[in-house]
């Protein structure tokens, strides 16, 4: 069993930048393939970033390539979402999840999430 649990977000300007925080509990942490997923007013949730748990490779959604970076900290339990030059479109809800598959963007590949952390961009 895993728990997650996001911070970070807040009400912030178009062009400012957030670091969103995601603390997992369990001891295999290390083991799990962590995502970021979004869900706007009135929109489906979609994928944003995923960090495999074996290799570390990273994958994106276009809409933020190039403006995010996630990282992990396995020592510290902790995936992270840097995103910078943010859009009011950015606005949302940004979930964490977690998975034992090795590389996964569908939501229905993840297993365990996040109550979640609000994203404001006023423009």
């Amino acid at each position: 069993q895993v728990q997650l649990v996001e911070s970070g977000g807040g009400l912030v300007q178009a062009g400012d930048s957030l670091r969103l925080s995601c603390v997992a509990s369990g001891r295999t942490f290390s083991t799990y393939t962590m995502a970021w997923f979004r869900q706007a007013p009135g929109k489906e949730r979609e994928f944003v970033a995923a960090i495999s748990w074996n290799v570390g490779s990273t994958d994106y959604a276009d809409s933020v390539k190039g403006r995010c970076t996630i990282s992990r900290d396995n020592a510290k339990n902790t995936v992270f979402l840097q995103m910078n030059s943010l859009k009011p479109e950015d606005t949302a809800v940004y979930y964490c999840a977690a998975t034992a598959r090795g590389r996964a963007s569908m939501i229905h590949q993840y297993n365990y999430w996040g109550q979640g952390t609000q994203v404001t961009v006023s423009s």
